[in-house]
């Protein structure tokens, strides 16, 4: 899953997968619940109303053998709010869960592997389990519509408010029903929908990425999400209206600290003439004419650089707005819905959204039991040339190639995928090294732990499953980089001008973070977030067996050293991230500045360094006159403290502006102090 989702995917799956309505089942007590993956049947939710009136829930999903398998008991006491919750099973990345949470003689007490804590309650709160079940959602649901102003306060913090948006006749297997949609508001950065039947029980609730739904309803999911999909779009248009600034005029960034990203130095004392989307001049401050009547920012010596590239993004939700407050103005996505992915660039492109420039890949994958999350399956030749034929029709640039793809098929993939000028790259399938699958004419490897399991092979072999991270959590720090074995390969890679994808953030969380501290990849600006979403990066990462702490951590500082080696040996990197969005950029570059790279070199991975590899370096990826206006200036100076990439104030994205600021106040994250 993608964004902050590993870090606390089962609050947001105790709100998504609710399953309190009553359905027609063998058991007049049970509802079930249909759990979808990007579309493709997932697992199930269940609940059951005990004769004493206590519920009993279960729900379990498979992603890539990933996913939680969880029980709870419910007691619900005045106002539908429960005064007990028991909770057992394990969570997605499969480290143990035990919850448990009470309200006795007022006070709540509540305790978990990541918290503890307990209240006097001065009025109706509800309990939000750090590893809760579906049924919480649901209960949540009829306890807000039941609360004066349909408020309440929430456990440990926070405040949660519903609100009804509109309704929606629907037809399956010959019956019809009319559902209701509601919007949550204080569980994430921007309102979550909710579908209710007529009579107040749950019913859906959906996204193009994940969706639960009751039992017989699933050919419905995209009736229900092209209604959201209407109210979010008027959303983002607002947004859009409101928070961008079209000059209308010649824009004027003068006295600024330009950093050159084709030689990686600074350029004190520049300034840069913009006019409509395009850079018009660039030259030192005094010697540049001012246009008549141009709207001037004078940068007063901030850094002006060119915008941010994450190369490794599954865009959704509120993704382009936080791409664009955090400077990224260019993204290559690799693996969406396609229908929703044309959608999303198609509004970013003509600014009815916020959101930065897009390079499309798709993710292929053959079918099994690990398949990816993907809707595009190739188990043959035939397969693979029509998905690569239909994909390069629709704009795409590349290719990415999944865990489940058949390693026999990976070079006619690559050979098919080249002919059509499209780039190939991804996860090294299972039962396939990382050196094979470059001389199968893989472009590019996503993810520095398959550089790893390249040395591991004769430990595991099947990476689809979880293993291919827990193998290299274990064992990476025992691998000597210097030894031949790791030279050839580096060589290997250097011969085929082979790029690498490390997105080493999303490794510092699994491998470093640990339960009842905040993950060490948004320690930096976890105090920003909303409560809820705060609260969430608290739950730890891979669960560790007993004495692997200090590996696991030696595991990742190896992951770092290796980034190191890749730059060292003229390897080409990019800066990607498969997290969450505008914020794990930040710290990918950070990790990169950490490793050894020169944060001059980190800026230059992250702006031309990508454009360069996308093949859009002649209107990317520098500020250079007549090239695109994708601009960020920054209050620091992020080639001296790459920390200060973090400090992004104003954004030029096509020659519009936007402030930072705003856009984050917009979804209720705190400005930087």
């Amino acid at each position: 899953m993608k964004k902050l989702y590993a870090a606390f995917a089962l609050i947001l799956f105790a709100f998504t997968f609710n399953s309190f309505a009553q359905s027609q089942t063998t058991n007049s007590n049970e509802t079930r619940y249909t759990v979808l993956l990007v579309g493709n049947r997932a697992g199930v939710a269940t609940s059951t109303v005990m004769p004493n009136g206590e519920l009993k829930t279960f729900f379990e999903f498979n992603d890539r053998g990933r996913g939680p398998k969880i029980n709870s008991r419910i007691v619900v006491g005045a106002g539908g709010i429960p005064t007990l919750i028991e909770t057992s099973g394990n969570d997605y990345l499969k480290a143990p869960v035990e919850e448990r949470f009470s309200v006795v003689n007022g006070r709540a007490t509540w305790k978990n592997r990541a918290e503890s804590g307990e209240r006097v309650l001065g009025g109706r709160a509800f309990y939000v389990s750090m590893f809760g079940t579906p049924e919480e959602g649901a209960l949540l649901v009829k306890a807000l519509l039941a609360a004066p102003g349909h408020k309440l306060a929430l456990l440990p913090e926070g405040e949660a408010a519903i609100e009804r948006v509109g309704e929606l006749k629907i037809e399956a297997n010959g019956q019809q029903r009319t559902v209701v949609e509601y919007e949550i508001s204080g569980l994430d950065f921007t309102p979550s929908p909710i579908w209710l039947d007529q009579s107040g029980e749950f019913f859906a609730s959906v996204s193009g990425w994940s969706s639960v739904i009751l039992e017989g309803w699933e050919k419905t999911v995209a009736d229900l999400l092209k209604a959201q999909q209407a109210r979010e779009a008027a959303r983002t248009e607002t947004q859009a209206r409101t928070l961008a600034h079209h000059p209308g005029k010649p824009l004027v960034i003068a006295n600024a600290n330009l950093f050159d990203s084709e030689t990686g130095q600074m350029r004190p004392r520049t300034t840069v003439i913009v006019n409509g989307n395009r850079i018009a001049e660039v030259g030192p401050t005094g010697s540049v004419k001012i246009p008549a009547g141009a709207e001037v920012i004078d940068a007063r010596g901030r850094t002006l650089m060119p915008g941010l590239w994450d190369m490794h993004v599954h865009l959704g939700g509120i993704d382009g707005l936080l791409q664009i407050a955090a400077g990224v103005t260019s993204v290559r996505d690799l693996g969406n819905d396609s229908d929703q992915l044309l959608e999303m660039k198609k509004h970013f492109d003509e600014e009815t959204a916020i959101g930065p420039r897009v390079l499309m890949a798709c993710l292929i994958d053959g079918r099994g039991p690990y398949q990816g999350p993907t809707k595009v399956f190739v188990d043959t030749e035939e397969e693979a040339q029509a998905a690569i034929d239909r994909f390069a029709q629709l704009g795409y640039v590349q290719i990415k190639i999944y865990s489940s793809i058949k390693p026999q098929l990976v070079q006619k993939i690559a050979e098919m995928a080249h002919r059509k000028g499209l780039r190939v790259s991804g996860h090294v399938p299972a039962f396939m090294t990382a050196e094979q699958f470059v001389r199968a004419g893989a472009d590019e490897i996503q993810h520095t732990n398959f550089l790893f399991l390249n040395f591991l092979y004769d430990t595991v072999q099947d990476t689809r499953t979880p293993a291919r991270f827990t193998a290299v959590a274990q064992h990476a720090a025992e691998i000597d980089l210097q030894s031949e074995r790791v030279r050839d390969f580096i060589k290997l890679l250097q011969e085929h001008h082979t790029v690498v994808d490390p997105t080493v953030s999303v490794f510092e969380g699994m491998f470093t973070a640990r339960a009842g501290t905040v993950s060490p990849d948004f320690a930096e600006v976890a105090d920003r977030f909303p409560p809820q979403i705060r609260r969430g990066l608290l739950s730890g990462g891979l669960p560790v067996p007993e004495g692997m702490d200090q590996r696991y951590r030696d595991s990742f500082a190896a992951m770092l050293r290796m980034v190191k080696l890749l730059y060292d040996s003229g390897i080409t990197i990019v800066a990607g991230t498969d997290s969450t969005a505008g914020f794990a950029l930040h710290r990918e570059l950070e990790l990169y500045a950490q490793a050894g790279i020169p944060p001059a070199r980190v800026l230059q991975i992250a702006t031309l360094g990508a454009a360069r590899v996308m093949k859009r370096d002649r209107e990317l990826g520098s500020i250079a006159s007549g090239k695109l206006a994708d601009m960020i200036l920054i209050d620091g100076d992020p080639a001296a403290r790459i920390s200060d990439i973090r400090r992004v104030s104003t954004v030029v994205k096509n020659g519009t502006i936007y402030q930072s600021a705003a856009l984050y106040q917009a979804i209720g994250v705190r400005p930087l102090r």
